[in-house]
Parts: structure tokens; C-alpha cells; sequence
């Protein structure tokens, strides 16, 4: 079971900024996270990925890179990752511990097994999807990848501000994943725009409240223990 923090109205503003027809341009986007009276707002706007998938034709290859996934002091860092299809993702542990690293989801199904402090496993993320990934020790770890099948995405910063360089033009497919929204909500507020811009502002709500986190099962479909220790099998 994945974690399901709560969202109460997730509003996204869409701004693309007109460019010759012929030319590459950045595309713009301002997220706003909006929850329910009192919630932790911490977090700010960020963690909201925004792509784009060319419609009626090929994405262009995305440029290749390598990113690391390094689990210190407990937890994943970054806590979001997104990437093209067929990236490779190192998992490095510089704890001064153990770790298992392992994800049971649709995105891509893996186990790293258990390896020691300042050894380091990859995992190839092949297909497209989200995979929700945890440690069988600690539970308190967990780390989202997102792997897109388009070079076209960006991801929120804390004043939800996004920016995807160098798209080309032609007509898009834009979508939203949001760690706290539900797949439902997000699919409403997917929509088609064109590239150069044509003065594009539009504003999706999503009224739609998901359950507070609840606790994930470890990799064998058990509870962990109250301690957090690895239980071997």
C-alpha cells in the first residue's frame, strides 16, 4: 500500500510565452498547492511534476543522464526523482549502516537486497510509470521516481514556479503527478496546448481530499517492526 498524504484543491497555472513558430522555446508553469485549514504548509508549492508528450508524433530522445538516488541519514535524497525512460538510477548508501531498497509498485517492480555503508546498487527504470520506493529496514524512508516517456518535464520549487526548456513546437499533451493528489484528480486536469504559446492562462482546481499518510507494508506485505530493525526471512 502507498502512502496517500491529504490535498485538498490543487490549482495549476499554465503560462506559455509566445516565440517564433520556427524555434525551440521554454515553456512556463505556476503550480499552487492549496490543503485543508491547518495542514502542515511547509512543503510550499514544490514537488509537482509537469510534462509534456508531442501529440501525433515522437517525442525527441531525451538526453542521456545518470542520476543518483543516495540514501543518508534515513532518508532518500532527492525525495522526487523524475526521468526519461531507460535512465539508469544509482542508489548509493552513505549511512553508516545497512540498507535494502525496494519498490512492489506498477512503475518498476525491484529489490537491491541488503547491502552495506559506501556500496552502491542500479536499478534501469525501462517503462514508463510511477514507482514508489521504500527501505525494508527503515520505514520511515520512502522516495518517488517518475519516468516519463518525453525529455519535456519540470518539477515545482517551493513557490511553484516550473520551467521546462527548449520545447518544440507543435501541440501537446499536458499532464500533473502530484505525491498527494489521486490519480483521478490528476487525469481531470490533463489538457492539450500548442507550443509557441497562445497567451495560455488557465487555472485547474481539484476538489478532491485524500486520507492522511498511512503506513506502508514492508517488502514481504508485512507490517515493520515497532523498532524499525530488519527482520530476516
Amino acid at each position: 500500500m502507498r502512502p496517500a498524504p491529504s490535498l485538498a484543491v490543487l490549482a495549476l497555472t499554465l503560462v506559455s510565452l509566445p516565440a517564433a513558430p520556427s524555434h525551440a522555446e521554454d515553456f512556463h508553469a505556476k503550480v499552487a498547492v492549496r490543503r485543508n485549514p491547518g495542514a502542515d504548509k511547509a512543503a510550499g508549492d514544490s514537488n509537482v511534476v509537469v510534462w509534456l508528450t508531442p501529440v501525433g508524433s515522437q517525442p525527441p530522445p531525451a538526453p542521456a543522464i545518470h542520476p543518483r538516488l543516495v540514501q543518508k541519514n534515513k532518508r532518500f535524497e532527492p525525495h522526487l526523482l523524475v526521468v526519461p525512460v531507460g535512465t539508469m538510477v544509482d542508489f548509493p548508501n552513505e549511512d553508516p549502516f545497512f540498507h535494502n531498497v525496494f519498490s512492489l509498485y506498477k512503475g518498476k517492480r525491484f529489490d537491491l537486497g541488503l547491502y552495506e555503508a559506501g556500496s552502491s546498487r542500479s536499478v534501469r527504470f525501462d517503462r514508463p510509470g510511477v514507482s514508489f520506493i521504500f527501505c525494508n529496514i527503515h520505514p520511515e524512508m520512502s522516495a518517488t521516481v517518475v519516468v516519463l516517456e518525453t525529455p519535456y518535464y519540470g518539477i515545482s520549487d517551493h513557490e511553484g514556479r516550473v520551467s521546462i526548456p527548449k520545447v518544440a513546437p507543435g501541440r501537446y499533451l499536458l499532464q500533473v503527478w502530484y505525491e498527494r493528489s489521486s490519480p483521478e484528480a490528476l487525469g481531470r486536469l490533463a489538457r492539450q496546448i500548442s507550443i509557441p504559446g497562445e497567451g495560455l492562462v488557465t487555472t485547474l482546481e481539484v476538489p478532491d481530499v485524500l486520507a492522511a499518510s498511512v503506513p506502508h507494508k514492508n517488502k514481504y506485505g508485512e507490517d515493520y517492526e515497532r523498532s524499525g530493525g530488519y527482520k530476516p526471512h
